[in-house]
């Protein structure tokens, strides 16, 4: 057992974490006042709800022996239960227990992605179910084809280890994943009632909550991609110097491209180029130099800043551009791993550039468009059920007058009643 390796684990676990009150508050901050509790509840709502899952049957299903060798799912009966989990193995360079708790927030945080594009409109309870549903037949099968690998005796996923794609730290599995699924929810849910009609309302109501957001998912990602090393040593160092890089170039890209076409650069615009570069980053920061970083980084920002208009050209009402930031941005980092990818990074082969030719980026694409077609297609289907049967969209009044007081009877700021004083102003005396 390698002590440092899993205090590193630990802290990285601890890191990812903080990426639940992160998200939920770069989402919150992005909708209107009457709206942002509804995004935090569908933001931890999911976590929970995977979590849960993920302990009966999820890491089973994504990381036990292949079924028929195919690569394709976990033997869900393997670690039911998390049977055989918690057991000490000596041979083990870090705990199984440890693993499985930080792959449980992956697969949490992927599914609470989604809930950013279809914010106002749909029910609680339906988010939940979707959650669930997604879960198990899109985000364990693919997890399993991209994080399970070969090992003594065991059958990992076919990208991993029968194509030989690269992804670090989950560009396919995480953000095309969970990009490719918005867009088929959001297809099937409809755009919001008076889109690109409602002036000041799309505007995000708190940007310093954006900010913060932002900040918080920054940290937590040096634990969310250094982790996937899995030691403490030199790989898991050079990914967080590329994480750290990348997402630099890539904020001053998005801003380029605010500048240039807006005529100004505004603070949703650096937030947003920062979660585009850790997007871009994700599957690539084990495969390039510091220099590819920054190069990656830039392109990923200006290509995702340029992507978030394109809803309003096919008109699909993508509420807070997970499909610009998290698709585009996926695809953008996992194809450019086979442009840039250098045998000095930990990964230890070379991409295009490097003298590689062509070979690893036809595997980045096959991985790629795989995931991006499995998910849709799967995730269109869920949706489509879930709404035939119990329903996905409020009424419309209820979307009109603010989904907080109508799905959680709050409201996250009280503009109604003046604060009550604790020592009322006594009465004036008149002299003598």
């Amino acid at each position: 057992m390698d002590t440092g390796s899993t205090a590193w684990m630990l802290a990285s676990t601890a890191l990812v974490c903080l990426m639940v009150p992160g998200l939920a508050l770069f989402y919150g901050g992005m909708v209107a006042a009457k709206s942002v509790l509804n995004m935090i509840m569908m933001t931890f709502g999911s976590v929970a709800l995977v979590g849960c899952i993920w302990v009966v049957y999820g890491f089973s299903a994504a990381f036990g022996d292949s079924i028929g060798g195919a690569g394709l799912l976990g033997d869900v009966s393997e670690f039911f239960g998390m049977s055989g989990v918690i057991a000490d193995d000596p041979k083990a360079v870090i705990p199984l227990s440890v693993f499985a708790a930080f792959q449980a927030l992956f697969a949490a945080l992927t599914a609470a992605l989604i809930c950013g594009a279809i914010s106002d409109r749909i029910k609680f309870g339906a988010w939940m179910a979707f959650s669930g549903i997604w879960v198990t037949l899109v985000y364990l099968p693919v997890a399993h084809w991209v994080f399970a690998f070969d090992g003594k005796g065991v059958t990992g996923g076919w990208i991993v280890n029968k194509l030989g794609a690269i992804d670090y730290a989950g560009g396919t599995a995480v953000h095309i994943n969970s990009g490719a699924a918005a867009l088929a929810v959001i297809l099937v849910l409809g755009r919001r009632i008076g889109w690109q009609k409602k002036g000041g309302q799309e505007r995000p109501h708190n940007l310093p909550l954006v900010m913060l957001g932002a900040g918080l998912l920054w940290f937590g990602w040096f634990g969310f991609n250094g982790g996937s090393a899995l030691s403490s040593g030199n790989a898991a160092s050079v990914v967080v110097l590329n994480t750290f890089t990348a997402t630099c170039s890539a904020m001053l890209g998005w801003l380029l491209v605010e500048k240039v076409r807006d005529g100004h650069s505004t603070t949703l615009g650096a937030a947003s180029g920062a979660i585009a570069g850790l997007v871009a980053i994700t599957p690539s920061c084990g495969a390039v130099s510091p220099v590819g970083a920054l190069a990656l980084g830039a392109v990923g920002g200006a290509v995702c800043a340029l992507a978030v208009g394109l809803k309003y050209k096919f008109g699909y009402d993508d509420s807070l551009d997970v499909v610009g930031i998290h698709l585009v941005g996926g695809l953008t980092g996992t194809l450019l791993v086979g442009v840039l990818a250098t045998s000095d990074a930990p990964n230890g082969v070379d991409g295009l550039l490097y003298g590689g030719g062509f070979s690893l980026l036809g595997k980045q694409a096959v991985g790629a468009f795989a995931v991006l077609a499995y998910s849709f297609t799967v995730t269109w289907l869920i949706a489509k059920a879930l709404d035939k049967t119990m329903g996905l969209r409020v009424r419309p009044e209820v979307e009109q007058e603010g989904v907080d007081v109508h799905l959680h009877a709050e409201s996250a700021y009280d503009l109604t009643h003046p604060p009550a004083t604790t020592s009322p102003v006594p009465e004036p005396v008149a002299a003598g």
